[in-house]
């Protein structure tokens, strides 16, 4: 298939490409390659992607439609996996226009390269920050996203919205991914645990924010990618005759087993050999407390459950980020 990828240079874009080539696909990839964290990293992700003869790689801004659209017209995507967006809940909070500019506009944009093309199928990252000040545990994909406390939250539960009315109104299948937590080697240097091991190795201090008294629901990085690779040829259908009823749905990606910070970070300097300093500092705000992903329905699709373990993760990237930095 032809797959058009976004944010190709990012975390999960560049192990998803690199997936997608290695089974065979043509990979048009997109990325701005934007200065949010070190261009270095992404440039260095790109360089796993570029042996692979079936690889393309053009910098392009999904919210200028101009570009975007002109490169998606020569190469004819077949399916669009779009995991290009602005992250980061506590970046939301100063920078909020940069929000608005890649995942609102952005995303219209994609969608409309989705709807030109008529797409097999168009899988997209959520998050899930969507949950908001939501109190029930585990997460469900049906429970109410109405109070999102970030705007990086509210900007993904837009996106959901936006992809039902493509859904509905275009007959573009789409599925919407809450990821919870993504983490594993070639990492975003902007996520605690990166920052964690940046500290420890250093032995300077760093922040734990409400005292390492909250929990995440971290999700290494190929089950993510065996969970979408699995998802492609699996597009959402319209129900029968029903017309009012979209090929559309969202789904939770995650491990299934929140990790308490306190507990994570004795993990890591454990790995590491070095003790965790750190001061201790109050709520951040936009931050959820817990996060527990529900997923029932994508084993129900797939025939698969996220399966590594904290401690399998962790010592993977370590070993990783001592081998890149030279260590």
């Amino acid at each position: 298939m032809r797959i058009l990828v976004t944010g190709a240079a990012g975390f999960i874009g560049m192990h998803f490409a690199k997936r997608a080539l290695q089974e065979g696909h043509q990979v048009l990839a997109v990325d701005d390659l934007n200065t949010y964290y070190e261009t270095g990293l992404k440039n260095a992700r790109l360089e796993q992607l570029g042996p692979f003869s079936s690889f393309e790689f053009q910098q392009i801004d999904i919210s200028e439609s101009g570009p975007l659209t002109e490169a998606a017209s020569v190469f004819k995507p077949e399916v669009i996996v779009n995991l290009a967006a602005q992250a980061g809940v506590r970046h939301s909070i100063d920078h909020p226009d940069v929000y608005v500019k890649s995942n609102l506009v952005g995303f219209a944009n994609i969608l409309e390269v989705a709807r030109a093309h008529q797409v097999r199928h168009l899988i997209y990252a959520s998050s899930s920050s969507v949950y908001g000040s939501n109190a029930a545990s585990p997460f469900r994909v049906s429970d109410p996203t109405d109070t999102p406390i970030s705007l990086y939250a509210a900007t993904k539960k837009a996106n959901e919205g936006m992809a039902h009315s493509y859904a509905h109104l275009y007959d573009v299948p789409c599925t919407g991914l809450r990821f919870f937590t993504v983490y594993g080697p070639w990492g975003r240097p902007d996520m605690a645990y990166y920052s964690f091991t940046q500290h420890i190795l250093a032995q300077t201090k760093f922040k734990l924010f409400n005292d390492g008294d909250l929990s995440r629901d971290f999700t290494y990085i190929d089950d993510i990618v065996e969970s979408i690779f699995r998802l492609i040829d699996r597009p959402p259908l319209r129900e029968g005759q029903n017309k009012e009823i979209a090929p559309n749905r969202v789904l939770n990606i995650g491990r299934g087993e929140p990790v308490h910070i306190g507990s994570f970070v004795k993990t890591l300097s454990n790995l590491l050999g070095k003790p965790a300093l750190y001061d201790s500092v109050g709520m951040q705000p936009g931050d959820m407390s817990t996060t527990f992903a529900d997923t029932t329905e994508l084993e129900h699709i797939t025939g698969f459950t996220p399966v590594v373990s904290i401690e399998e993760g962790l010592q993977a990237f370590v070993e990783w980020y001592k081998t890149y930095y030279k260590l």
